[in-house]
C-alpha cells in the first residue's frame, strides 16, 4: 500500500500554517475537486477525499497536535489512538463549511423545477407606409407548444407523474462510502428519474412523455407606428412552451421595410424631390403635392432657385417609442429646364435674356460708379 500523503502537503501548506490559512486552502481545493463539479475526472473524488481528511484533522486543534507528534500512525490504530475508526462524513464537512455551497454543482436539491421556453426568432417584410402608420400582420412559425393531449404533464391521460421512489422526488441520491476516517458521502444525479424527481410510468402517446409537441402556428402581431428597417419587436409569451409548467419564451420579429419609389427616410424625417417648371420658378406659383398623409398645397416664391428646400413640420414619421413626436418632411425644389422649345419660345427667351443683360449692365454701371467714388 502506498504511503499516505502528508496532510499539510495535501493542502499545499507547511506545518506553521495558521487556522485561517488552513481554512482558505481547503475552501479553494474543495471547490476545485468536489466530485459534482468534476464528474468527468476519475481522480477528482480521490483528491477530494484526501483534502477532506487533511482538513478534518488539521482544523481540529487536538487532532492536529496529535498528528504533528505521531503523524498518520495517530489515526490508523498502530499507536493505539483513540481516534481510530473516527466517523467523519467529509461531505457534511463540506456542507457545513460552505453552508450548502455544493448546490452550485448540482443546480439545486431537485431538478424537478420549471424551465422557461426558448425564444423564437423570425422576420417579416412590410411596405413603407405600413412602417409609418403601423399595421397588423399574420406570421407562420414552427415551435414547441404544450401537448394538448396530456396538457404538458407528459403522462397518459388519466395518469399523473409520480415522485421517484429512489430519490424521493429530489432528483439526487447520496452515495455513502466507508473510509478509514468514517463515512464519505457524495451527491449524484438519480439514475432512475435522471434528476427530474418524477417518474412517468405511462407516457403520453402524443408527446412520448416530453409534455411538448412541434407545431405550426399562425400568430397575429402588431407592428408599431414608426418602426424602422431592421428593427426587432419582442412579443412576450409567444415563444416556445416551458417545461414543468415554466413560462413561455418570447417571439422576436425582425422587420424589413421596402424602400419607397419617391420618399427617402432618415431617422424620423422624410425627404422628397419636387420637380417644378422653369416658368413656375421665375414667376412663382402654388402647387399641390402628395405626402404620406395626403395632399398638401405649397407656395413657390417668384425667383425660386433650383435646390431650394421647403420644410413641412410634422409630416414625417412618428417616433416608435413616442408617437406624439413626429419628424418633418423636407421638399427639395428642382427646376426643370425645357429641352424642346418652339421658334416663338426661343425668340421670347432671347428677348428675356436681352432685357436681363440690360438690367445687369445698369447694375454694373452703378457699382463701377461706386468704386470710383471710393477711389477719389
Amino acid at each position: 500500500m502506498a504511503a499516505k500523503k502528508d496532510y499539510y502537503e495535501s493542502l499545499g501548506l507547511d506545518k506553521n500554517a495558521t487556522d485561517e490559512q488552513i481554512k482558505k486552502a481547503y475552501r479553494k481545493l474543495a471547490k476545485k475537486y468536489h466530485p459534482d463539479a468534476n464528474s468527468a475526472d476519475k481522480n477528482a473524488e480521490a483528491k477530494f477525499k484526501e483534502i477532506s481528511e487533511a482538513y478534518a484533522v488539521l482544523s481540529d486543534p487536538q487532532k492536529r497536535a496529535t498528528y504533528d507528534q505521531l503523524g498518520h500512525s495517530a489515526f490508523d490504530g498502530s499507536a493505539g489512538s483513540a481516534y481510530n475508526a473516527a466517523d467523519f462524513d467529509f461531505n457534511d464537512i463540506f456542507e457545513s463549511f460552505f453552508g450548502g455551497f455544493s448546490d452550485m454543482f448540482t443546480g439545486s436539491r431537485s431538478r424537478n423545477r420549471a424551465y422557461p421556453g426558448s425564444n423564437i426568432h423570425t422576420n417579416i417584410q412590410i411596405d413603407f407606409e405600413e412602417a409609418i402608420f403601423g399595421t397588423k400582420k399574420n406570421i407562420r412559425v414552427s415551435l414547441y407548444d404544450v401537448c394538448e393531449v396530456c396538457r404538458g404533464t407528459g403522462a397518459k391521460p388519466g395518469t399523473i407523474p409520480e415522485n421517484c421512489r429512489k430519490c424521493g422526488g429530489t432528483g439526487q441520491i447520496r452515495i455513502h462510502q466507508q473510509t478509514m476516517f468514517g463515512t464519505m458521502t457524495s451527491i449524484q444525479t438519480c439514475d432512475v428519474c435522471h434528476g427530474e424527481g418524477k417518474v412517468i410510468k405511462e407516457k403520453c402517446p402524443k408527446c412520448y412523455g416530453s409534455g411538448r409537441v412541434k407545431k405550426e402556428k399562425t400568430l397575429e402581431i402588431e407592428i408599431p407606428k414608426g418602426i424602422n428597417n431592421n428593427q426587432s419587436i419582442r412579443i412576450a409569451g409567444k415563444g416556445e412552451a416551458g417545461k414543468n409548467g415554466g413560462p413561455n419564451g418570447d417571439l422576436l420579429v425582425t422587420v424589413y421595410v421596402k424602400p419607397h419609389k419617391f420618399f427617402v427616410r432618415k431617422n424620423n424625417d422624410l425627404y422628397l424631390d419636387v420637380p417644378i417648371e422653369f416658368i413656375q420658378a421665375v414667376l412663382g406659383d402654388e402647387i399641390e403635392i402628395h405626402t404620406v398623409y395626403g395632399k398638401e398645397k405649397i407656395k413657390i416664391k417668384p425667383g425660386t432657385q433650383s435646390g431650394t428646400v421647403i420644410t413641412l413640420k410634422g409630416k414625417g414619421v412618428p417616433n416608435v417609442n413616442n408617437n406624439k413626436i413626429v419628424g418633418d418632411l423636407f421638399l427639395t425644389l428642382n427646376v426643370c429646364v425645357p429641352t424642346n422649345v418652339s421658334d416663338k419660345q426661343k425668340q421670347l427667351l432671347i428677348e428675356f435674356s436681352n432685357e436681363d443683360n440690360k438690367s445687369n449692365e445698369k447694375k454694373k454701371s452703378f457699382f463701377d460708379k461706386l468704386k470710383e467714388t471710393f477711389k477719389q
